[in-house]
């Protein structure tokens, strides 16, 4: 993934509001931006040394305290610039697309369709090379 995208989507979550460690887990999860929890705590440890993020602890019902992370007023003036970045990048990446529509499926299927097949062939070849 391009370096500064999951830093990114933390600030965004943490923007909404106060949060909790494991449900920003969570919601990377969901969105398919996370696959090893221990990626995400260097990163809030790193976020909150910039002055990007800060945190509290809270009593819990369930156990001990916990701590919740909250944005500072830098971390919205820097989630501010990401925005504008990510506005120009997605707008690079769909300008560079345009035109690919329906001719751009058509091949992907049909490579897709010959890779199969190039595959059966080997195993084909294969079995026959073995008699």
């Amino acid at each position: 993934m391009r370096k500064g995208i999951l830093e990114y989507c933390i600030l965004s979550i943490i923007s909404r509001g106060e949060i909790y460690a494991s449900d920003i887990i969570g919601e990377l999860k969901q969105a398919r931006l996370l696959v090893v929890e221990g990626t995400l705590y260097p990163l809030l440890t790193r976020l909150k040394n910039n002055g990007l993020l800060s945190y509290s602890w809270k009593e819990s019902t369930s156990g001990p305290p916990r701590k919740y992370y909250q944005i500072t007023p830098a971390g919205l003036e820097v989630l501010n610039k990401l925005d504008t970045t990510w506005e120009e990048l997605v707008f690079a990446v769909r300008t560079s697309m345009e035109g690919r529509g329906e001719t751009s499926d058509v091949k992907r299927q049909t490579s897709g369709i010959r890779s199969e097949t190039s595959t059966e062939g080997d195993i084909q070849n294969t079995s026959e090379n073995e008699q």
